[in-house]
């Protein structure tokens, strides 16, 4: 590799999926032009958004109620329209998701079903530093069934003088907890560090002491190849607003396994949508789910939502979670190279430290750069460049190279941005 603009624009050349880029509406509001690292906190719009949701506008206005059955994508099925398109996304069988509701709400959800302590097989293991909402999810739940925070919620932290977690000390205390442990539920890739974790083993190792495991995939879906289905993963949910590009606070999407599929006695919160659509106009008493995920549907579809979801899902469909896989590995690498060249360069005034793990198997399309020195002031510099990245306290600025619109330019821009604050601020 090379830090120079003729390698960033031959790079982009010999890309067969740089004309998704000009598919994306790209930020205007600085005089500069934008660098957009922040696909990880929400997306880029879609150039085609606006249309699809247009057309649910119109229909509404043609048909008003009728536009449940009679509109082009006709309502009371809307979200249909997403289920095949979105199983490929998380590599899954139509069976096993839905998208309905948001993220928060579909893991209460989920845990009102794969959560149910019963004598000593109580506890929870997940990670330390999870995001906010997961933690304050999984602590509502805890309380809720009047269990003591303290010991029946086990959180895997870094070692000390370390920033990722090792998937062996998970492992390890999944064996250790062993019969005491009900759910293993932890956030497929860490917001903070970027560190994605081997589903497939620790779901493995749930299953082997007797234990359920669950997801977050709010920083994995469209980011990472994944093989739900494949892993045997219990349950998982996501948003659709950061990899997925569906509009901010969008529709979310739920995994249940196939061998959950058919099983009315598994607990849950109930609502009309989930119930059997072919008795579901009848408004009978007696919930019968629907069988697989959509039977922990509670509500009507959020069309206008979901119109925003399916533009960007019509976009991953043409594009192929494998062919981006390989763009996003190829781009984090070229981003993780320029990083490490500036540091050097420039380490009597500033070092970086990626904390996001090198190999490029435990992670995603993120780094997150540990700045040692001037952190805020080169975060704000970077800011007054164009640079759109995010600050996380108390010094990491985390980036994500997003393959489907962002370039090799990009990237080098980025560094130069950086290098420039650098010297700018001595």
């Amino acid at each position: 590799m090379e830090n120079s603009l003729a390698f960033a624009q031959q790079q982009d050349a010999n890309d067969s999926l740089r004309g998704f880029r000009d598919r994306f509406l790209m930020p205007t509001f600085h005089q500069n032009q934008v660098r957009y690292f922040t696909g990880n906190s929400l997306g880029l719009q879609p150039a085609s958004t606006a249309s699809y949701i247009q057309q649910e506008l119109d229909d509404w206005a043609k048909w008003g109620v009728e536009g449940h059955f009679h509109g082009k994508r006709p309502w009371f099925s809307y979200h249909e329209n997403l289920t095949e398109k979105i199983a490929k996304v998380v590599g899954a069988k139509p069976i096993e998701v839905v998208v309905t509701h948001s993220l928060t709400t579909n893991i209460h959800l989920l845990m009102v079903s794969f959560f149910e302590p019963q004598g000593k097989r109580k506890k929870i293991i997940c990670e330390a530093k999870a995001f906010p909402s997961d933690q304050y999810a999984l602590e509502s739940q805890i309380k809720f069934h009047n269990l003591d925070l303290a010991t029946d919620l086990i959180e895997i932290a870094p070692r000390e003088g370390e920033h990722t977690i090792r998937e062996e000390d998970i492992l390890s205390k999944i064996a250790e907890t062993g019969e005491e442990l009900a759910l293993v539920m932890i956030g497929g890739v860490n917001y903070y560090t970027g560190q994605l974790f081997d589903m497939k083993k620790i779901t493995e190792a749930a299953h082997s002491v007797g234990a359920y495991a669950g997801f977050d995939l709010a920083h994995a879906a469209g980011n990472i190849h994944l093989k739900l289905n494949e892993w045997n993963v219990d349950f998982a949910a996501w948003c659709s607003y950061k990899y997925l590009n569906s509009s901010p606070g969008g529709v979310s999407g739920m995994f249940v396994h196939e061998r959950h599929a058919n099983r009315p006695e598994l607990k849950r919160f109930a609502g009309w949508w989930g119930h059997n659509k072919d008795v579901r106009f009848l408004m009978e008493p007696g919930f019968q789910p629907m069988s697989g995920a959509e039977g922990w549907q509670l509500s009507n579809a959020p069309v206008l939502g979901m119109a925003a979801h399916l533009a960007s899902l019509d976009i991953f469909d043409e594009a192929g979670m494998e062919n981006l896989c390989q763009k996003r590995d190829a781009l984090t690498g070229f981003l993780e190279f320029i990083i490490d060249d500036i540091s050097a360069r420039h380490k009597e005034l500033c070092t970086f430290e990626i904390i996001t793990p090198r190999d490029k198997t435990k992670r995603g399309a993120q780094l997150s750069m540990l700045v040692h020195g001037k952190g805020k002031a080169i975060f704000d510099k970077l800011s007054d460049a164009g640079v759109v990245a995010d600050w996380r306290e108390p010094n990491v600025i985390r980036l994500a190279p997003v393959p489907l619109y962002n370039s090799f330019e990009d990237v080098y821009y980025f560094g130069k941005h950086l290098e420039d604050a650098i010297i700018a601020l001595g």
